[in-house]
């Protein structure tokens, strides 16, 4: 299969916002209990530094990522990301595609770092994907995600320098 990962466009918000809400509804990934409407969904992907989709050659998007300054000020240099890939197109690699283009973009933007603030032990998936990407893990906090089922399970935070610093 063909896919490309491409700057979003404001035509691609409802698919967007349907993708980024099945990840939200899993409960085991995503910090994020409120669903997104179109509205909220234009304003939170238009609030972005950056988003990036995902799209197969019929059109249809797969996944996406947004990516935005970790922090301000001294520590503006250190960005953030998510990413949300559609379950009927998990296994498939499409979440590599995003990673990869998202650190392309993030060092095009002056960004110095990618971290990852709440990896998800259990979310081996990711956590498989960032390690073979480079990513080094800082440690684990304990208890640090609130699962859908309402037990406490820990995160993993990540990072990656962008640039030959």
């Amino acid at each position: 299969m063909n896919v490309q990962v491409r700057k979003y466009e404001p035509e691609d918000i409802p698919a967007m916002t349907v993708i980024w809400n099945e990840v939200v509804e899993d409960g085991v990934a995503f910090p994020q209990t409120e669903l997104l409407n179109d509205q909220t969904g234009c304003d939170f992907f238009s609030s972005q530094t950056y988003c990036g989709v995902a799209e197969n050659e019929a059109g249809e998007l797969l996944g996406l990522y947004i990516l935005h300054p970790n922090n301000v000020g001294r520590c503006g240099h250190i960005c953030n990301a998510s990413y949300a890939v559609r379950s009927s197109a998990r296994g498939m690699r499409i979440g590599e595609k995003l990673v990869a283009d998202c650190l392309k973009q993030g060092k095009e933007l002056g960004f110095r770092i990618l971290q990852f603030n709440a990896v998800v032990r259990t979310n081996e998936p990711a956590r498989r994907l960032y390690e073979k990407l480079g990513f080094v893990q800082l440690g684990v906090i304990p208890g640090g995600f609130l699962m859908k089922d309402g037990h406490y399970e820990d995160i993993c935070p990540y990072y990656r320098e962008l640039c030959n610093c």
